[in-house]
This record gives C-alpha cells, sequence and structure tokens, in this order.
C-alpha cells in the first residue's frame, strides 16, 4: 500500500516539475523563462565569485608590494647591526681578549672593551644593551652587569641552545631587564664567538635592540583604508603591532599557526579579516597584512547589486520574447501533428507541406523523408534476415557434408588396428608406423568435439601427416619444427594446420622433382602470436597468387574448387576468433611458399570460442 502512495506521490511530482499535461505554450513559457533566470544566475554568482577572488588576488598582490618593500628595509637594518656585530668582533684588542689563557688576563682587557661597546650603543641610540659572555670566566655588559649569574641566567633561556654553532646569527625577541628595572620587548642579535685556532665556541655575543626603529618603519604603511601591519617571529609572537600592548603575546588569529608553516600566501576565515603574509628567510619572520571584511568587499557588494538588476530586467524581457516564441512554433508543430496521426493510420500516401527552412521546417521535410523510407527499411530488413537464414544453412551443409565424408570413422579406425597387427605379425615395423599414425589421425578426428585445440596437440597430427607421406615421397621430403615451448598451450582451429601443410606436400612435393623442406614455427608478439607454415616448393605463379588473395577476402566457407582448404581454414578463424585474425599468404615462383597464420593469445580468447 505504502509503495503504491510512493508511486502516486513520483508520478504527480514528475508531472508538477515537467508540465506533463500542460500545453506546449505554456511549457515554452516557463522553461525559456528557466533557461533565462538558471544562465544569468549561474553567471551572476560566477562572476560574484570570480569579482570577489579578483579583488583578493589584487589585495594580497598590493599587499605582497608593502610587505615586500617593509621587509627590505628591515633586513637592511638588521645587517647594519650584523655588520657592527662582525666588526666589533674583529677589533685586535677583542681577538687578543679571546685568546687569553686566564680569567685574570681576560679582567685587563675589560676597559678597553667596554668602550668599545659604549661607542657603538652611543652611535645607534636603539642599541640597549651589549653583553659579551666568554667560556663562563668573564661577563662585559653594557648594563654593568658583571655577575657571572647573568650567564647562567641567558643559559637557561629557551633559545640560547638554538643559536647556530657556526657564528651565524640568530634573532631573538624576548624581554631584557638591566637591573632592577622593568622588562622591556628587544630583539637580541645573537651570534657565537669563535676560535680561529680550534673552530670552537668560546663565547656568546648579544646586541640588543629596541623596536623604536622598527616601529617607525611598520607604523608609515597604510593597507586600505582601515587595514594595518603586524610583525610575527617564529614563534608565533607580535614583534610589532599597531596596539603596543599586543607586542610580545601570542598571535591568536585563526589559522596562525597553519600560517607560521608557510613562506607567503593568503586567507580569509568566513566573514572575518583578510590577511596576506609573507616570511623573510633572513629573519625568519612572517610580515602580515591585515584587511577588515567589509573594505574588502565593498566593490563586490557593487558588483553583486549590478548583476540582480541586470537578471531582473533580462527576466521581463525573456517573458515578453517566449510569448512571441511559442506562438510562432506551436502553429506548425499542430499541422505536422496532424500528418503523423495519418501515418500512425497507415497512411503513407500523404506529405506535410514544407513552409520554412528553420528547425520545424527540417522536422517536417525529415518526416516526409521517413515515410518514403519506413517501406524500404523493412523490405531491407527481410532481406538481411533472408540473407541470415541463408548462410546459416550452408553452414549445416557444410557440416552434413564433413559428416557424410566420415563414412563410419569406427569402422575404419578398428580395421586400421587390424591391418596393424597383421603388419606387426608379419615384420614389416614401416607399413604398422604407417597404419599407426593414420590410426592416431583418425583418433583425434573422433575425440575431439570443440573446435578448438592446443598448438601442441595440432603439430602432433602434422607431424603424423608429413611421417606418412615420407614413407611415399622418402628423401624428397623433409621437414623441421621450431616452436617455444611457451607457444606449445596456445589455442588454434581443429585441423588448421594439417590442410596447409598438405597444400606444401602436394604443390610442392607431387609437382617437382627437388627435394623440399617444410618448416613449421610459431612466435608471440605482444597480445597475439603467429605460427608460419613455409615450403621451397615451386611456388604460385603472380596472377595465381592473387585470385587465391581475392578469395579469401571475398569468399564464405567453401565446398568445391582448388584452394578451398586455405579459404576454410582462414574464414574459420575469422569465425572463432574475430576480423582481425586469420592467415596470410606469401609466394614468389620457384623459391616457395610461405603461409602466416596471427592468432590472439590464450589469455584473450573469449569464452565463447574457446567452448563452442
Amino acid at each position: 500500500m505504502r509503495l503504491k502512495q510512493a508511486y502516486r506521490l513520483g508520478q504527480a511530482l514528475h508531472k508538477l516539475l515537467f508540465l506533463k499535461d500542460r500545453p506546449l505554450a505554456v511549457k515554452l513559457l516557463v522553461f525559456l523563462a528557466l533557461l533565462v533566470v538558471v544562465p544569468l544566475t549561474v553567471v551572476g554568482l560566477i562572476s560574484y565569485s570570480n569579482s570577489s577572488a579578483s579583488l583578493k588576488d589584487a589585495a594580497s598582490r598590493s599587499s605582497w608590494q608593502i610587505i615586500e618593500q617593509v621587509k627590505s628595509h628591515i633586513e637592511y637594518y638588521i645587517r647594519d647591526f650584523e655588520i657592527d656585530s662582525i666588526k666589533l668582533l674583529n677589533q685586535p684588542e677583542m681577538k687578543t681578549m679571546l685568546l687569553a689563557d686566564s680569567t685574570d688576563e681576560l679582567q685587563t682587557f675589560r676597559p678597553s672593551i667596554m668602550q668599545h661597546f659604549k661607542d657603538i650603543a652611543y652611535s645607534r641610540p636603539d642599541i640597549s644593551r651589549i653583553t659579551l659572555l666568554v667560556e663562563n670566566r668573564a661577563v662585559f655588559d653594557t648594563g654593568n652587569d658583571m655577575d657571572m649569574q647573568l650567564a647562567a641566567k641567558l643559559e637557561q633561556e629557551t633559545w640560547y641552545d638554538t643559536v647556530p654553532m657556526n657564528g651565524d646569527i640568530k634573532l631573538i625577541s624576548r624581554l631584557s631587564s638591566r637591573g632592577g628595572s622593568a622588562a622591556e620587548p628587544v630583539i637580541s642579535i645573537v651570534k657565537r664567538i669563535i676560535d680561529s685556532r680550534t673552530l670552537e665556541p668560546v663565547g656568546m655575543l648579544i646586541m640588543d635592540i629596541n623596536f623604536k626603529r622598527i616601529q617607525e618603519i611598520a607604523y608609515n604603511v597604510t593597507v586600505g583604508r582601515s587595514g594595518y601591519m603586524a610583525i610575527i617571529d617564529e614563534n608565533g609572537q607580535y614583534i610589532y603591532h599597531p596596539d603596543p600592548s599586543m607586542i610580545g603575546s601570542k598571535a591568536e588569529f585563526r589559522y596562525a599557526d597553519w600560517m607560521l608553516q608557510q613562506d607567503d600566501g593568503y586567507f580569509q576565515s568566513g566573514k572575518g579579516p583578510f590577511y596576506t603574509f609573507n616570511r623573510s628567510s633572513y629573519l625568519n619572520w612572517h610580515l602580515v597584512t591585515v584587511m577588515p571584511n567589509e573594505e574588502l568587499n565593498r566593490g563586490v557588494a557593487y558588483i553583486g547589486r549590478t548583476i540582480l538588476l541586470t537578471v531582473l530586467i533580462t527576466l521581463v524581457m525573456a517573458y515578453l520574447l517566449a510569448a512571441a516564441f511559442a506562438a510562432s512554433i506551436v502553429a506548425p508543430i499542430r499541422k505536422l501533428q496532424f500528418f503523423m496521426k495519418r501515418v500512425k493510420d497507415g497512411n503513407f500516401a500523404e506529405r506535410a507541406k514544407v513552409e520554412s527552412k528553420d528547425e520545424i521546417g527540417i522536422l517536417t521535410n525529415d518526416f516526409n523523408q521517413m515515410v518514403e523510407k519506413v517501406e524500404q527499411l523493412m523490405k531491407e530488413v527481410y532481406t538481411s534476415e533472408l540473407r541470415e537464414a541463408d548462410l546459416s544453412l550452408r553452414q549445416k551443409e557444410m557440416e552434413l557434408k564433413v559428416l557424410q565424408s566420415q563414412v563410419n570413422p569406427h569402422f575404419l579406425y578398428n580395421a586400421l588396428e587390424t591391418v596393424r597387427g597383421m603388419a606387426l605379425e608379419q615384420g614389416i615395423t614401416d607399413i604398422s608406423k604407417l597404419v599407426t599414425s593414420l590410426a592416431k589421425m583418425l583418433r583425434y578426428n573422433l575425440s575431439h568435439a570443440s573446435p578448438i585445440v592446443t598448438l601442441r596437440e595440432e603439430l602432433a597430427i602434422c607431424c603424423m601427416y608429413l611421417d606418412i607421406q615420407k614413407f611415399r615421397f622418402e628423401e624428397k621430403l623433409h621437414y623441421r619444427i621450431h616452436v617455444p615451448d611457451e607457444a606449445l598451450e596456445q589455442y588454434i582451429p581443429k585441423f588448421s594446420l594439417q590442410p596447409l601443410v598438405e597444400n606444401c606436400v602436394i604443390h610442392g612435393t607431387e609437382t617437382g622433382t627437388s627435394r623440399v623442406m617444410i618448416t613449421i614455427s610459431a612466435e608471440l608478439n605482444g597480445s597475439d602470436y603467429k605460427v608460419t607454415v613455409a615450403d621451397t616448393g615451386s611456388g604460385i605463379k603472380p596472377d595465381r597468387l592473387k585470385l587465391i588473395e581475392r578469395d579469401l577476402q571475398e569468399k564464405e566457407l567453401s565446398t568445391d574448387g582448388a584452394h578451398i582448404g586455405i579459404i576454410n581454414v582462414h574464414r574459420r578463424m575469422m569465425h572463432l576468433f574475430g576480423e582481425r585474425y586469420g592467415l596470410r599468404l606469401t609466394s614468389q615462383a620457384g623459391t616457395g611458399t610461405t603461409v602466416t597464420i596471427t592468432l590472439p593469445l590464450k589469455e584473450a580468447c573469449s569464452h565463447d570460442a574457446i567452448s563452442v
């Protein structure tokens, strides 16, 4: 009961959605309106989406340009400090001091070293502090902290062990305190001091830089009307932010952790701000620009309103055009419908009048041609069925003739066995072998119902046949087999090689006086394999060869005439395996004949062909 209700409901919905029982004019009005609304809506949505993406892309490119400029200024700024640190460490007194062996000797250099520190700090007011640690033996600090506890305190900080051991600098955002004063956020340029004799680190140089200059560089950056730029270090903490209270705190916006794993890009979470970022490989900082979503989508909203207005205006025009179009198309279709009813009733004499060259006119003309061809097609179908029946009948006749040619094979087999026994009793082994081969060939014919056998079985029958012929022709006939083991188990139509070998004997040995060599070979080639039967007999004349090739292409299964063995073998192969398989004949008068058989590999044979 429920299934019937569901089926009825489905039918009702189908009629409602597709206007199944409505007039064609109504359908045209509705569907034409939909054809306008849906594409315009899709185009509008795509345009809106592309506009939004284009604006985001333009905003990101503009922001990247700003970031690149700021990044260049800050990198140059930090590199100046790196150069100052190198100059400081290359001072003669500094080098001599680092080579000192005792703590007392180190202390003798304190006044001059401290003076160098003060000179550098005086020339660069953005340097907050310079600290030099020497092998836990001495501390040189512009903050007047000479206690070794300062070294121990610095060594306990998490960044201490991450400083490169090769003398490269490392930038660290941290809090630095001087004596009892409150800690201030600084950027520390940290560099290990390397002993030139042992190439081992012997100390640490720390230059603390305040944020004054970096803030001046970043503060002058404008991102749109209300956007801003921020700088985040490798640990995700703000190095610069327009809000000073945010400096040193963790960046908590969405995708911040993901951003730290990327070199550059942009992203936006829902209707949140639009972020563009780029990482400085030298500083290992991320420079980020932030633009509010309202400012980013100001142009997109205008585009959306324009698209909506365009859709409404176009829809009104579509309704007006649809009404006129429906009126012009319904009348010719109704006329065509009238003639179709006449044809349905069996009247093929009348024709619909073609009044235009448009699609309806083409449809009417095609309808007239269809009516003219109906009887012709019916006749062709009838003729085709007769032809197929005739082909089937000829096949049955061929099978009948084959059966008639077998004249009680069991009786012949038993008779051959009797002859073989009598030959053995008389000690005539040649006759015994000859009769044994004939008996095996007869048994092979009786024991295989399938039209397909293995190449191994077919070769065995050919060898028996050739052995029998050798009794007749002796040294005039020779043969050899060159077949790889992997080809022996491939399929081949039953009694397909023996007729070809028989042709070699008949047309090569019987018609000539010279010695004839028959060669049977095989090779695998991709998904196919080929079997070649070649002889060194008298060959075939060119005109006769062309006639045989034409028969191979045109004739069906033959029951009389010359070369019927070749033709029938070829047609059986095509019937069992397909049109692309069969045999090809090449010959040259006086030198011999070669027949090449192409067959599919065992894996490619269809199940139907194997089980016939």
